[in-house]
């Protein structure tokens, strides 16, 4: 129940109506005049309404138990609706308590024959007052009722403050009817004695006791033929006592059911242990609001107020005692000030009700009275818990030499069990750790808790290299600990066994998001002893690379650093990993360096038997023939590094080679391949829960859809990743900027794909050509042709410079788009060359759109209409539906044709025996081709035919073929001329 900018509505009418949701009028009269016959409510009180427009609060849950009372179908009126109706029929039906156990309420029934009401006063009872409403727990009490009914001794177990009696209050009003002899509770708060137990019990009752049987018996044998539920609050005091009373009654009265609350369980047979849990974040914060009314009268939440009063509510664990003495400041106090206060919890929360048991109007006499009931030696082993965070196993807390005290801290429930791991709540740690410092022992406790998880690291490095999917789940649990044995380990005045586990858990900071946590780690670990040349610096140095990858991947210093300590001691499994995170930080900037690194590192990996450095290392390679597109090469490397990887359970590079063989399906116009391998990627990178390998894997599979014409299903894979980027901060993502300009762009959101498409680019890599061409066509499809002209030239550029051939066929094919229709087709055709070449089938898809406008820009409306129907027909095919702004321009073309639609092949062999011939002179700068003019600049800079060809991939003997046309077209004979030529036409 999300209580969040709750809003008040004064003093209102509540109708309750059937099955409809409560609603709210301004009186009686409106309220009435909406009554369709069946069972109905109404109540007047102060309620608040929550973003749905639903009204809530107590009131509002009042009116809904009158509701219940009036199941019979009639309409039930409270007293202070009825005080305020006029020229209406009402039988006052008496004064009754209803299942909150508030104060009772007068009730009037609207019209009709008056009949008796079955409330709470319907059964014999003393169930207690209650003050205040009862909050939430609608489930908790709900599986209760479940266990009384299959079950005849029932106790909620739970810490101080947790709420057992007012839970058990409640289960046992809403139940009352299952019971027709009684509902009788009992409060043994101040009882001491053993047999004092039955007696109190037995004067609840009034039964009288036969000094000679004793009052257990007496009770039994009172009780032996009728159906009573007994409720026995805060047993923990007098176990035995009770103990003797329930199994007296188990065994004798076969139509009784017992519900107690204690600390701790009985310890009977036949006895069902319910454990109370916290509250959820949002009843506690549905508690806090309601108990803040008390002090500031229609207390709302706005969005600010909300979040303080959320973190008031998760840090005092949802413990129902701590949330209402948080409450009780209000009075004094704003909800921020209030988690501010919390940092000494204790001094804050020391205000409770007056009137109930002393060890309850605080929470630390709450904790302080299970603590003082514990012997010497469960004391110790309780404040030693402290160190732990975020639970902790049998070992790490002692192993079977503690398991006896640590049953005993379950059983008073200052400890929780839960599936095999035990945990203190943070208020009850708070308190252990006071204990703690008093006694003196925290260091050597903190000492002790360092070691442990420092064997349990190292002792689950193996794993690493064998199955991560082992170590992940050994040590994720242990994320906290590790964090608390962190800071403890490195800032000792010897920090080497901080640093040692920092080596050890380096792989841990990879996950999750939170690279630059672990970064600062390794850093303070290095930090300690920044000139040593140790294996271990070496090892510390490799995890600052492995985890630089999801924070700032361009940054190769401490791989070097590590590279050049695990070369000068001989440790080749380092260099070899050393080897690959330098080549992964020259991925960006060197394709050539990042090529020679990695071939260099599968050599020494493989000399090493190190198998994640060989998959790495074949991996590395394959994204840079991917990011060269030359697919056909790279597939094969990839999918052997993919099966390396997956073996051993490295989803987050396994899913990274798998979202890039997606691409190259995508690349290749393989659509079926191209989902299969993004939903694989998105399945394996999953168990991570990592903001950066799940993120990356959302986006190709987001792409997959963008292309497929499902723009929603695109937006709806993005939308959880865009809701954490809110708060994630720094975290790299590649690819995510581009797949949501695409996604805007296919909407036709031109000015936000704009916006997502210049994010694409990042300087000083390859990566700064990313976005420019789909920017260029968003800008020339807003009209703004001077900046796409200013854009597509950068794009070739780089793209041109990287040897990015599908970048660049979309970058000149968006020139060609702002070009003169022989300009054009010299682009266009250029496009469709690198596509052809490089296998590139999607994109040759784009090349036969621009062929199609340019074909009908010419005159050539049959030709281009030939083209344009059998275009659309291999899309369809494929899957590859256009943008719905291309299809309207093509649409806007107007063509038709009865010829019948070519294959992809055919098709584009007839586009290029289209070109014909190109119009232009036969000689000077004006008949040059733009490949051309590219070979002309470069030579007038001063580069080597081969440096010439490397730079446009080409070869030699191309480079100088083109060159001769150029002599001849020029008329000169050699490259010095050339240069003084080219200075001239550039002047």
């Amino acid at each position: 129940m999300t209580e969040t900018n709750l809003l008040p509505a004064g003093t209102v009418t509540i109708l309750c109506a059937g099955d409809a949701p409560p609603a709210v009028f301004a009186t009686p009269e409106e309220a009435l005049a909406t009554l369709a016959g069946g069972p109905a409510a109404l109540h007047t009180g102060e309620a608040l309404v929550r973003d749905d427009g639903t009204p809530t609060g107590p009131a509002v849950r009042r009116c809904e138990q009158l509701r219940e009372l009036a199941a019979d179908g009639r309409t039930l009126i409270s007293a202070p609706v009825a005080a305020g109706l006029t020229g209406v029929t009402l039988h006052d039906l008496g004064v009754h308590r209803l299942p909150d156990l508030t104060a009772p309420e007068r009730i009037f029934q609207l019209g009709g024959t008056p009949a008796p009401l079955r409330s709470l006063d319907a059964v014999p009872n003393n169930l207690p007052v209650q003050l205040t409403g009862f909050v939430g727990r609608e489930s908790e009490a709900a599986e209760v009722r479940g266990r009384l009914a299959g079950g005849r001794l029932v106790t909620l177990a739970g810490p101080g403050g947790s709420g057992k009696t007012r839970l058990a209050a409640q289960v046992a009003a809403a139940a009352a009817g299952r019971w027709p002899d009684g509902v009788w509770w009992a409060e043994l708060d101040a009882v001491a004695g053993r047999a004092e137990v039955a007696e109190l019990v037995a004067a609840t009752l009034g039964v009288p006791v036969e000094p000679r049987a004793g009052a257990a018996r007496s009770v039994a044998t009172e009780l032996r033929d009728r159906r009573v539920l007994l409720c026995l609050d805060n047993c923990e005091q007098v176990l035995d006592g009770v103990a003797d009373l329930a199994v007296a009654l188990l065994r004798s009265c076969p139509e009784v059911a017992v519900l107690a609350t204690s600390r701790e369980p009985l310890g009977v047979p036949g006895e069902t242990v319910w454990r109370v849990p916290p509250l959820a974040v949002e009843e506690a914060v549905a508690l806090f609001v309601e108990r803040a009314g008390a002090v500031r009268p229609l207390f709302t939440l706005d969005t600010s107020s909300a979040a303080a009063v959320r973190s008031v509510c998760a840090r005092l664990d949802g413990i129902p005692l701590a949330v209402e003495l948080a409450a009780a400041w209000l009075g004094t106090l704003t909800p921020h000030q209030i988690d501010a206060g919390l940092d000494d919890r204790f001094a804050l929360l020391t205000r409770g009700p007056r009137g109930g048991p002393a060890r309850q109007q605080t929470l630390a006499a709450s904790i302080a009275w299970s603590h003082d009931q514990l012997d010497g030696e469960d004391r110790v082993v309780f404040r030693g818990l402290a160190v732990f965070a975020g639970g902790f196993t049998l070992d790490a807390a002692g192993g079977p030499a503690v398991l006896p005290a640590l049953g005993r801290l379950v059983d008073k429930s200052l400890v929780l069990a839960e599936n095999g791991r035990f945990r203190l709540l943070e208020t009850l740690r708070e308190y252990a750790a006071a204990r703690l410092a008093e006694a003196g022992e925290a260091d050597a406790v903190r000492d002790r808790h360092l070691d442990h998880f420092l064997a349990l690291a190292e002792a689950a490095e193996p794993d690493l290299d064998r199955d991560k999917d082992a170590w992940r789940a050994r040590m994720e649990p242990e994320r906290d600990n590790l964090r608390a044995a962190l800071e403890w380990g490195l800032g000792r005045e010897d920090p080497t066994r901080g640093r040692r586990l920092a080596a050890a858990v380096a792989w841990l900071w990879n996950l999750r998001g939170r690279g630059h946590e672990g970064l600062a780690y390794l850093k303070r670990a290095v930090a300690r002893c920044p000139d040593e040349r140790s294996p271990l610096q070496a090892r510390l140095l490799t995890g600052m690379g492995l985890v630089a990858d999801t924070t700032a991947p361009f940054d190769v210093e401490a791989a070097r650093l590590g590279l050049e300590i695990a070369t000068e001691l001989g440790e080749t499994g380092l260099r070899a990993r050393c080897l690959s995170l330098t080549a992964l930080g020259h991925l960006y900037t060197d394709f050539d360096a990042a090529w020679d690194l990695a071939l260099e590192a599968g050599k020494v990996a493989e000399a090493a038997g190190d198998g994640f450095a060989r998959d790495s290392a074949l991996m590395l390679r394959g994204i840079v023939l991917h990011a060269r597109d030359r697919h056909d090469e790279a597939d094969p490397l990839l999918a052997e590094a993919a099966e390396g990887l997956l073996r051993r359970g490295d989803r987050g590079l396994g899913s990274t080679v798998l979202s890039a063989r997606s691409a190259s399906a995508l690349a290749a116009a393989d659509l079926p391949r191209a989902r299969e391998l993004a939903e694989r990627a998105v399945e394996v990178a999953a168990p991570l829960g990592d903001f950066h390998r799940v993120n990356t894997t959302l986006c190709r599979l987001a792409m997959v859809h963008c292309l497929a014409g499902d723009v929603d299903a695109g937006f709806r894979v993005m939308g959880p990743f865009l809701r954490l980027l809110e708060t994630a901060g720094d975290v790299f993502v590649p690819g995510m900027a581009g797949v949501m300009g695409e996604l805007h762009r296919r909407r036709g959101e031109w000015e936000e794909a704009t916006r997502w498409f210049e994010r694409e680019a990042v300087p000083g890599t390859y990566m700064a050509s990313q976005g420019l061409a789909e920017r260029g066509a968003v800008l020339r499809a807003l009209g703004r042709a001077e900046e796409a002209a200013e854009v597509l030239a950068t794009a070739v550029d780089l793209t041109r410079r990287w040897g990015l051939r599908s970048a660049l066929a979309d970058a000149l094919d968006q020139q060609g788009y702002l070009a003169g229709p022989e300009q054009a087709a010299e682009l266009h055709h250029e496009a469709l060359a690198l596509r052809l070449e490089h296998g590139l089938s999607l994109g040759v898809l784009s090349s036969l759109d621009a062929l199609t406008t340019l074909l009908a820009r010419t005159g050539r409306e049959a030709d281009a209409a030939r083209v344009l129907v059998s275009a659309s027909r291999v899309r369809a095919e494929l899957g590859f539906p256009r943008r719905a702004g291309e299809q309207a321009e093509l649409d806007a073309l107007g063509l038709a044709t009865a010829e019948a639609p070519m294959s992809l092949d055919d098709v584009v062999a007839f586009v290029r025996r289209t070109r014909g011939a190109r119009g232009r002179p036969s000689s000077g700068w004006g008949s040059l081709t733009p490949t051309e003019l590219e070979v002309v600049k470069l030579a007038a800079e001063g580069c080597t035919n081969p440096e010439i060809g490397a730079r446009l991939f080409m070869s030699r003997g191309t480079v100088k073929t083109h060159l001769a046309h150029v002599y001849a077209k020029l008329g000169i004979a050699n490259r010095t001329e050339l240069a003084t030529v080219a200075a001239a036409h550039r002047s």
